[in-house]
């Protein structure tokens, strides 16, 4: 038996149920010797991607020749295809293949050639590849990769931070006035106004005798808002954990707020410290695994010092491994004291996510604002829990389709 034929089986034993019937039967040969019979039913559009996948690495030497299978020489496939494994097989399983296609496929030099640094775009897809890879990577190679995802990151920041820190920044309390404002704070229509009397006709403009402007909040540290992001690590979680960690990073940065990064799987990690550099928070990063979202949320709920301003979103697809009924009650106690929960099932562009349906809704229904957003949304999002505004109002001027309480 292949390679490729005890892999098709370990996603049957780990992800369907056994099959009992010919046509299935007919299906799992299909896919372990890479050939769709014109006799047999065909295969699904995503059995045809699995298929393709594992001829990718385990086809023949014929078949490459052919043009079935390989990997070649191009960033993007390699990209498609190692998302498209983590996809298809458990965590074990995965690093199986990978360790294979380092060792058949030669990827392992390809990563430290210049040719292949160069044809890398601003991608988070391969930034998760490439932290998924990590625990397999000599040395040298983490280097390249570190590299790589410095260049990936720095473009990153420069697209996200502006928007970011200026809408942050925005959601300061505006409601006091000063008279000796800042000239970034000066409340300009109403400083016209005030000095319309002082408009000098030779010069076409206003002098200005007094300046009204927005009061800033002089607030210690201990009353400043805060943020925590809690963040699902599993494989489905991929391009989500880059994002998040670059937010985080972002916001850290940002003196109005107080900001914590809990990455979490079936383990909890706390990542607050280094959000000094980002980069090092993705190579803290350990992508894959299982999910205990309650054992997170018990270790956010101990870091809350003060429920009324602390801001907790949970980004997670809600696929619970842990005690969903204490997930839920946690939650449930959590808005009951104030905190601002809000549950995002994915940050990033990936289109409309998978997500535990059920779960999502009993989130809902406990008083979390639940849906998708990409991170092009994310600050406005951001601001507007920051100054306690209606979320759901906001998503829905969004054009974000949230999920709905249970009835």
């Amino acid at each position: 038996m292949n390679d490729k034929t005890t892999l098709t089986q370990e996603l049957n034993e780990n992800n369907e149920p056994m099959a009992t019937t010919l046509s299935e039967k007919s299906r799992r040969w299909q896919l372990a010797l890479g050939v769709n019979d014109e006799q047999q039913p065909p295969l699904s559009n995503r059995d045809e991607r699995l298929s393709g996948a594992l001829s990718a690495l385990y086809g023949s030497d014929d078949s490459k020749k052919q043009g079935r299978g390989s990997l070649s020489r191009s960033a993007p496939k390699v990209s498609k295809w190692l998302g498209d494994i983590r996809e298809f097989f458990p965590t074990p399983v995965v690093q199986v293949v990978q360790k294979d296609a380092f060792e058949r496929l030669g990827l392992k030099e390809m990563l430290m050639e210049p040719e292949f640094l160069s044809a890398i775009e601003a991608d988070v897809h391969l930034i998760a590849d490439l932290i998924s890879l990590r625990s397999i990577m000599p040395e040298k190679t983490i280097e390249t990769a570190r590299q790589v995802i410095e260049k990936v990151v720095k473009e990153l920041m420069d697209k996200l931070e502006q928007k970011t820190s200026e809408a942050i920044r925005g959601a300061l309390n505006k409601s006091k006035r000063s008279f000796r404002p800042r000239f970034n704070d000066i409340d300009w229509p109403r400083t016209i106004h005030a000095n319309l009397r002082h408009y000098q006709p030779e010069y076409k403009t206003i002098v200005p005798e007094k300046l009204i402007g927005f009061m800033r909040q002089q607030r210690r540290l201990a009353d400043l808002d805060e943020v925590v992001l809690c963040v699902d690590q599993s494989g489905s979680m991929a391009t989500s954990v880059v994002y998040s960690s670059i937010f985080a990073a972002v916001m850290a940065s940002i003196p109005a707020v107080k900001t914590k990064l809990i990455c979490f799987d079936t383990s909890v990690v706390d990542l607050t410290e280094d959000l000094t550099d980002p980069v090092s928070v993705l190579f803290g990063i350990q992508l894959g695994g299982g999910t205990d979202i309650n054992q997170a949320i018990a270790y956010c709920e101990k870091q809350i010092e003060q429920p009324t301003k602390t801001h907790l979103l949970l980004i997670s697809d809600l696929y619970e491994g842990g005690d969903e009924v204490q997930l839920k009650q946690r939650v449930a106690q959590l808005v009951k004291q104030g905190v601002n929960v809000i549950t995002l099932l994915a940050l990033s562009d990936d289109g409309r996510p998978a997500y535990d349906a059920q779960m999502a809704a009993e989130f809902a229904t406990l008083g979390s604002p639940v849906f998708a957003c990409t991170p092009e949304q994310f600050p406005d999002l951001m601001a507007t829990a920051l100054k306690r505004e209606d979320i759901m109002l906001w998503a829905a001027d969004q054009d974000i389709k949230a999920i709905r309480p249970l009835e």
